[in-house]
């Protein structure tokens, strides 16, 4: 399997997800300007975390307008599969290819913490060794990672099992006092109706490697290869 990370102007978490992908997994990676147009080499794109274009405007405003996010679009309307990492989540929303928004956290304060995350639903590529209900813990890092969206999305969203991650309490008890930003339906990360797009705020890259001391995230990388071995 062949992975590409996008990098924009003010990515920071591109060599992260390299390090999982090629240091610890041993996957083919190469890292993809935000000015190209050819990824068919690719077959996981990653849109990173980070900063790109210094969010201005808004987080994945000016990014949209990439041409490596017109390929993507092309790469996923193929069924190849892309994962939208934090700001990655905030450009997937405004190329459109997963529905809603990101807005301010909602105390208007970035959040930088390691938090319990329960696993909804483990038919995915990108869930697939994990277990519906799991509670694993991710890193988290954002000031606009408040999910929103209309109620007929959300219930949408409900109706396809396209919530993957939700925040919740230690015991995996989803609570308002479990949730760090305000995000509707304490959403932390979503996939596309058919699956192959996924949106998380949550950093798995950042719980991968054994000497950070938890490892809980490169489950979601080595069900992803599993899953494509047997497909």
């Amino acid at each position: 399997m062949k992975f590409g990370i996008i990098t924009f102007p003010g990515s920071n978490c591109d060599r992260d997800v390299a390090w999982v992908t090629q240091g610890l997994l041993g996957q083919s990676t190469r890292m993809v300007w935000h000015q190209e147009e050819d990824i068919s080499d690719v077959d996981v794109i990653v849109i990173p975390g980070g900063f790109s274009y210094g969010d201005y405007l808004r987080c994945g405003a000016i990014a949209r307008f990439s041409p490596a996010m017109k390929a993507t679009i092309a790469h996923a309307q193929k069924g190849k599969l892309v994962l939208g990492i934090c700001n990655g989540f905030q450009i997937l929303t405004e190329i459109g290819l997963l529905p809603g928004a990101l807005v301010r956290n909602q105390k208007l304060n970035f959040i930088c913490h390691q938090i319990p995350i329960k696993v909804e639903n483990s038919e995915t590529p990108w869930t697939s060794i994990y277990t519906k209900g799991e509670v694993i813990n991710l890193p988290i890092a954002h000031g606009e990672g408040c999910y929103y969206a209309d109620v007929d999305t959300l219930q949408d969203l409900e109706n396809n099992h396209q919530i993957l991650f939700r925040y919740c309490t230690e015991h995996g008890e989803v609570t308002l006092e479990a949730n760090p930003n305000g995000s509707l339906k304490n959403i932390a990360g979503i996939c596309n109706r058919q699956g192959n797009v996924l949106g998380m705020m949550p950093h798995p890259e950042r719980a991968s490697d054994p000497i950070l001391g938890n490892t809980d995230g490169i489950k979601l990388f080595k069900g992803l290869l599993m899953a494509t071995i047997r497909i």
